[in-house]
């Protein structure tokens, strides 16, 4: 009996460390030290697509790292999720600046940041049986709120056309593979409205997939130096004409009245980006 019971557990809980295979362990105190055992960096891929926002990583990408990322998108194991967000949530704070590092609100509170995933294919998540992104952004929202940032999850994009399977493909290939393949869902945009948006995902390599997320979110979003958002009055599909022309006036008082912001949303300044991991190379051409 006590082996059928012994079996059976092992069959649905994870016996050994998703990252080194140490045993009677889902994550050794080793694996899960590193992902944090040094302070998040930004990191930019070589090229460096066009649009690309300033992206953060918590880890390089390879050996324990990488298989605990595995082990939880593509093995589905759901119980690293805490772990990773938490190396996410600090990616995002080290993108935010010294306002997202818990130092406390200020006075009238801060922006809420708005975690922004980048989505899978809808049959890579049917054949996963979760989306592996989405989970850990919301378990970075948690972490942030519990450490003194107000944030949650903006699941405000989507694909609209099929795309390729990205393995394989060169960075100049995966740009055009993805060029055009996101949207703001309808109605999405009045979600971003007021936060400061970071878009997140598991791993950066080429950088084309953070770089169409944030084209798809300057689509219908102006972003003000300050790092909050507002709406293009087409994307916020308004009935009433007063409130088409009020978001309309409210954009150009930001534009007009401070020239300096059209340049800074054109080259996404404003916007960040957070990831879990990415290549080591990627770390040491960082220029911060």
């Amino acid at each position: 009996m006590r082996g059928w019971w012994r079996d059976l557990t092992d069959l649905v809980l994870p016996t050994d460390c998703a990252g080194c295979g140490a045993p009677r362990t889902a994550l050794c105190p080793r694996c899960r030290r590193l992902l944090g055992a040094t302070p998040p960096r930004r990191v930019r891929p070589l090229p460096e697509p066009p649009g690309l926002p300033v992206v953060h990583a918590a880890a390089p990408y390879g050996g324990a790292v990488r298989e605990l990322l595995l082990a939880h998108k593509e093995r589905g194991a759901l119980a690293l999720a805490g772990v990773l967000g938490a190396a996410l949530a600090g990616a995002v704070r080290a993108g935010l600046g010294p306002a997202g590092r818990g130092a406390g609100p200020p006075v009238g509170g801060p922006a809420t940041v708005l975690l922004v995933p980048v989505p899978s294919a809808r049959r890579a998540v049917r054949a996963r049986g979760h989306d592996p992104v989405r989970r850990t952004a919301l378990a970075a929202a948690g972490e942030l709120r519990r450490t003194g940032t107000p944030a949650r999850v903006a699941a405000v994009l989507r694909q609209r056309r099929a795309v390729a399977d990205q393995a394989g493909l060169d960075a100049r290939r995966r740009l055009a593979n993805l060029a055009g393949a996101l949207e703001v869902t309808p109605g999405g945009a009045r979600l971003l409205v007021g936060g400061r948006v970071v878009l997140v995902d598991d791993l950066v390599t080429t950088g084309a997939s953070l770089a169409e997320a944030a084209r798809a979110v300057r689509e219908v979003a102006v972003i003000h130096r300050d790092g909050a958002t507002a709406v293009y009055a087409a994307a916020t599909r308004e009935g009433r004409e007063q409130r088409r022309i009020g978001a309309r006036s409210e954009k150009e008082r930001w534009v007009h009245d401070a020239p300096e912001n059209t340049a800074w949303n054109a080259v996404g300044e404003t916007l960040r980006a957070a990831v879990i991991a990415a290549p080591r190379d990627s770390f040491e051409i960082s220029r911060n």
